[in-house]
């Protein structure tokens, strides 16, 4: 029939979001959100894969934060340690 549009075959395969990024000059954290994208090209099953794998990360570079890597700053308090 003339001015109908036909249905599609299928279901859709995955389609972008088009999430921006802004990049935050840490590498490790850079390349976390980069992997987002991954998820695009998958269908949602394959989503928390990607996601938990981000986290991974994220939680890795989080947890680095607390280790120090020079002397420990000075205490904020002070103890008199004379008897």
């Amino acid at each position: 029939m003339p001015g109908t549009t036909a249905e599609p075959e299928g279901p859709a395969g995955p389609q972008p979001i088009g999430v921006g990024v802004t990049p935050t000059g840490e590498a490790a954290v850079d390349a976390g959100l980069r992997r987002l994208a991954d998820a695009d090209h998958l269908p949602a099953s394959g989503h928390l894969q990607v996601y938990e794998d981000v986290h991974r990360g994220l939680r890795d570079v989080l947890a680095g934060l607390d280790q120090h890597p020079g002397p420990l700053a000075p205490s904020s308090t002070t103890h008199d340690n004379r008897s």
